[in-house]
């Protein structure tokens, strides 16, 4: 054998042996091949990248390793790399969605970073296993099964406080997680304006949450009967039994029937603890209905959900009937205050507010939107604090009111009515760590100890009081004229305003202003 041969020879067993170290280590998680680039991390060689290759086994074998009878799934999967575990995912042999459920709650993040990889690269622009959105140190065991699925990753939100509130003698800080400038400082002058005047009181007009179910009669003439029994007493009582059954927290207040042609509605409204109480009265609509197919075995369940509840939309039910907590806050804001912390008048506030809040929204044809932008400070503080940022659609409804006060009409009388704040501290979004620590700024995470629901309740009282503040600010502005140079300021900084188009186009009169 010749002396080339003898050292290829020799460096071959070498390398081989290196090989299957390195296969060894790579059947551990911790160092799968490739895991999606870090940061911080540099790019892998070519050389590299093209040695790790090598070490993937053969689908078969990572099969035989996967399907292994002696030992459970996750095990299995922890014998093989990030790489290997794809190829059986791209092979149709492991489901994507079930990556948390088959790796187990120890191996909850790999399963995330699995599932990036896969989806990137079966999309077209291929960006998701290497880009900003991060999935690295979040606890997604509060996420499983709870609050999302085929999760990749989590959005971070900026986060500010406005104020401190005081509301019915309390100081609050008011959390805001939102991308809009101004929006924080606004209602934080709004809430100096109303510290000034003693704060904010509020007043819990009704707390229920609904569910609306469209059940079908072969008859019109059924559903009238079925109607006539749920509003006697004796329909009224067989329904309320069931209903409660299910949860020591759902207490029915009321039934609210409605009939078209065949199809019976049936609004089914209760208190729900501090919970926003969604599946808890669900859970309460499906036994009461099972009680009352008893009476009536002919009748259909079309939907638990017949859109008369009315949920994530916008309905007048909900503004005249109320739909979770209905709050009204109120507020007297001294005239020096409204000059000197406002910049504007009394006079000029009220009218504004007439103009345009009640006025211009009548003339728009508008349900409960007789407000300036009661969703803006709603959404900030549901993101923040884990609520359903859907159910702002009917949470922000709300009616502005402000009238001249005190001696010579010289004070401003302000309050904001909203009939259908949506909000829970347990449940939902507020099982995730950094919206619980939201709610323990506020002083209400979980269940109240001793009064059920009053936790709830005060986020409501917290939430109108802070909308007040947002709705005091902004027309504060618009009537003193200054909206638009606050956003110049804080919105369209030359950092992020973009290049004029080239050329410019010339708008009506540009000539005579040239």
């Amino acid at each position: 054998m010749s002396s080339i041969a003898q050292q290829h020879t020799s460096s071959f067993s070498v390398r081989d042996l290196e090989l299957k170290l390195k296969q060894v280590r790579l059947a551990h998680p911790e160092q799968s091949l490739p895991s999606p680039p870090s940061s911080d991390s540099g790019s892998s060689s070519p050389k590299q990248e093209s040695e790790e290759s090598y070490f993937l086994r053969s689908l078969k074998e990572c099969l035989a390793i996967y399907e292994e009878p002696s030992r459970p799934r996750s095990e299995s999967l922890a014998l093989l790399s990030d790489e290997e575990v794809i190829m059986l995912a791209n092979n149709g042999n492991i489901a994507t969605y079930a990556l948390e459920k088959l790796f187990g709650m120890d191996q909850l993040e790999r399963a995330v970073r699995i599932r990036r990889a896969i989806l990137s690269r079966a999309s077209t622009t291929g960006t998701l296993e290497s880009s900003s959105i991060p999935y690295e140190n979040y606890d997604y065991s509060r996420v499983l099964g709870a609050c999302c699925e085929n999760v990749v990753g989590y959005i971070p939100i900026p986060l500010g406080v406005a104020g401190p509130l005081t509301v019915d003698g309390k100081q609050y800080p008011i959390p805001m997680a939102t991308a809009e400038g101004t929006l924080v400082a606004s209602t934080s002058r709004g809430c100096k304006a109303l510290n000034s005047g003693g704060g904010v009181s509020t007043v819990l007009v009704g707390d229920g949450m609904t569910r609306g179910p469209a059940i079908d009669f072969p008859s019109a003439i059924q559903a009238g009967k079925a109607k006539a029994w749920i509003d006697s007493a004796e329909g009224h009582a067989a329904l309320r039994e069931a209903f409660e059954s299910t949860s020591r927290f759902a207490k029915l207040k009321s039934l609210k029937t409605a009939i078209a042609g065949r199809t019976l509605y049936v609004r089914f409204a209760t208190t729900t603890g501090d919970a926003m109480g969604m599946n808890m009265i669900s859970k309460g609509t499906e036994k009461a209905l099972e009680a009352m197919q008893k009476r009536f075995p002919e009748m259909v369940v079309l939907a638990l959900s017949g859109n008369y509840c009315t949920d994530k939309k916008p309905a007048a039910i909900n503004w005249i009937e109320g739909r979770g907590k209905s709050v009204v806050a109120e507020a007297v804001i001294p005239g020096h205050v409204v000059k000197t912390v406002l910049k504007t008048t009394v006079r000029d506030l009220c009218n504004l507010n007439v103009k345009k809040n009640l006025m211009g929204s009548a003339m728009a044809g508008s349900i409960g939107g007789f407000n300036a932008h009661a969703a803006n400070i709603l959404t900030a503080i549901f993101l923040a604090t884990g609520q359903d940022p859907a159910q702002n659609v009917e949470s922000s409804m709300c009616m502005t009111l402000m009238e001249p006060t005190g001696l010579n009409g010289e004070d401003l009388l302000v309050s904001v009515t909203m009939p259908c704040i949506e909000v829970g501290t347990v449940g939902g979004g507020t099982v995730l760590a950094p919206q619980q620590g939201v709610l323990d700024m506020l002083g209400v995470r979980g269940a109240h100890p001793q009064q059920p629901g009053q936790n709830a309740q005060t986020l409501a009282r917290i939430i109108a009081s802070a909308v007040l503040a947002g709705e005091l600010s902004l027309l504060s502005a618009l009537a003193a004229g200054h909206l638009i140079k606050a956003h110049m300021a804080h919105n369209r900084s030359q950092v992020n305003t973009p290049a004029a188009s080239v050329p410019v186009t010339p708008g009506a009169g540009f000539a005579s202003r040239a």
